[in-house]
């Protein structure tokens, strides 16, 4: 089973999936974080989250697991060159972990349960792959959350553009909010729910945050999905990507991104 990835992985999603880390992604979860411990990180895009676990649960191992090959050779590239080699990276589907029972002590999926049809059937598989004891972590935005300013109405036909895409994909960009009930329904009791967020203040987060937009909007497996919907025409994306930069400039912009985020432990008879 294969979810359609509503971003696609132009070289402007990569780029942005490439400011994740260990600290401004996965903070609420880097204190169950051992020495020697095996981790999944499922969905592991570029990795640069990923050499963040791996350099912290050296010796242990860490496995890189993304369905995109393309995406998983610029995560090898990416620990090659930071010198980081406790990784195992492999494509595979999160649905169907090619892994054994009980043989991760922390599986982690950063932003992925967003995109998938079912999110409590990833959660399943990842507690299947997950010693008893051991940690499920996972961590997505809640788009209906985001909060901007100024208020340029461009930007709000963005947001709701991307909704119904995402929704058409059978994803549900307002995920956040849904991770306690997914890990109910996966059978997982004792967790931790949490939020935390990133923002984009005037100056360059916000022209960084504005470009990188701008080019989704217009450039990217998004923009031709939403063409392809017939849910905007390619002028008003123009004028979506023209909006974007705008905002970017402006002396007093600014622009959170909430995600909820859970932690999880696996009890002996969770499986």
């Amino acid at each position: 089973m294969r979810d359609k990835y509503t971003h696609g992985h132009a070289a402007s999603v990569i780029a942005s999936h490439s400011s994740r880390t260990v600290e401004n992604s996965l903070g609420y979860g880097m204190g169950r974080l051992r020495p020697g411990m095996t981790v999944l990180d499922l969905g592991c895009g570029p990795g640069t989250i990923t050499t963040g676990i791996a350099r912290l649960v050296a010796p242990g191992r860490v496995i890189a697991a993304d369905n995109e090959p393309a995406v998983i050779a610029i995560a090898e590239d990416n620990a090659r060159t930071q010198g980081v080699d406790n990784i195992d990276f492999q494509v595979m589907d999160g649905y169907d972990l090619a892994l054994e029972d009980d043989s991760i002590d922390f599986a982690h999926a950063h932003q992925v349960l967003q995109h998938v049809s079912d999110p409590a059937a990833i959660l399943t598989e990842m507690v299947r792959v997950t010693a008893p004891g051991g940690t499920i972590a996972v961590r997505d935005s809640d788009y209906s959350s985001f909060a901007w300013y100024p208020r340029l109405p461009e930007l709000d036909q963005w947001m709701a553009l991307y909704q119904a895409t995402a929704r058409g994909n059978g994803g549900e960009p307002d995920a956040g909010r849904y991770l306690l009930a997914w890990a109910h329904q996966a059978g997982l009791t004792d967790v931790t729910s949490t939020s935390s967020t990133w923002t984009y203040p005037a100056g360059e987060p916000a022209r960084w945050w504005g470009a990188m937009w701008a080019d989704r909007i217009l450039n990217t497996d998004l923009a031709s999905e939403i063409l392809e919907a017939g849910l905007a025409t390619r002028t008003e994306l123009e004028t979506i990507n023209r909006a974007w930069i705008d905002w970017s400039e402006d002396p007093d912009a600014w622009f959170m991104v909430p995600s909820g985020e859970l932690l999880a432990r696996v009890p002996d008879d969770g499986k």
